[in-house]
């Protein structure tokens, strides 16, 4: 088997309300406009999320996969655009307790289909619950969002010290969603670092803002990405050039850039002491 890097990017925001579903979807489709084979692991069942935003009925999920109940590639959704999404199971801190048989069985799903994927986008629960541990966790790429809400930035802030003092995470990449102006966007990033700097040992990246912009509104109603519905909107713009921003990051050059090895993190027990 011809193994290569995926690059695994988990989508974040401490919070709900950031906007980080929204993020996902778009992000994962501006990749694929530039050519990339990208699959969106939406972590988030339970909330207005990635079917709902899309108008996707998930008849089975990872859960039956983990169950032994079908294949990955029965669960895999047909997306816009190319993508393809993995709807995760409600409740997915489960992960953590699977079986040897089961893990085993999930690392063989996910290695049976990484020959066809350069990008993973995971689109993680609100919250910094376990299962989002787990996933931000496994990742090879963590990226913040936030937005001008007094919470935003204190959420943000929480979720960095978790994932730092338990799991020695060190970088993390930050995106402002909903932002008035490029400005807020920058203002937004110095208010964390602030913080960061102060009270950890972490390095931040600013990667940019998604403006507001009404259309994301519209296209929520249309139940399409704005990407899709209005591909020249300031967002669906401000969406394709953080794409490219993405595609230029470092992929893993070593055996723990592989979707096998991710799938592996996953399904640590957090508990135990992180790996590296």
């Amino acid at each position: 088997m011809g193994m290569h890097p995926v690059q695994v990017i988990a989508v974040t925001g401490g919070k709900g309300g950031v906007g980080k579903t929204n993020v996902s979807v778009n992000l994962s489709m501006a990749l694929a406009d530039l050519g990339r084979r990208v699959m969106l692991l939406d972590a988030d069942l339970g909330l207005a999320n990635v079917d709902v935003l899309l108008g996707l009925q998930p008849k089975r999920t990872l859960a039956d996969v983990i169950e032994g109940e079908c294949d990955l590639r029965d669960v895999i959704l047909q997306g816009p655009g190319g993508i393809r999404i993995v709807p995760a199971a409600s409740g997915t801190q489960s992960m953590v307790q699977l079986s040897p048989m089961q893990h085993a069985g999930l690392i063989q799903a996910f290695s049976d289909i990484s020959e066809n994927i350069d990008v993973l986008v995971v689109d993680t629960a609100a919250g910094i619950g376990d299962s989002v541990v787990s996933f931000v966790r496994a990742a090879q790429e963590v990226l913040l969002v936030v937005c001008d809400e007094p919470t935003s930035i204190t959420d943000a802030y929480a979720l960095i010290k978790l994932l730092n003092r338990d799991h020695g995470m060190t970088r993390f990449r930050v995106l402002a969603n909903m932002a008035h102006s490029p400005q807020e966007g920058r203002n937004l990033f110095a208010k964390l670092t602030k913080v960061t700097d102060r009270f950890l040992d972490v390095a931040l990246q600013y990667v940019g803002a998604i403006p507001y912009d009404e259309s994301v509104r519209k296209a929520v109603q249309k139940q399409r990405s704005v990407y899709e519905a209005f591909p020249r909107s300031k967002a669906a713009l401000a969406f394709r050039a953080i794409a490219q921003k993405v595609d230029s990051w470092p992929l893993p050059a070593n055996p723990r850039g592989h979707l096998e090895f991710f799938v592996e993190r996953l399904v640590q027990n957090p508990t135990a002491g992180s790996t590296v």
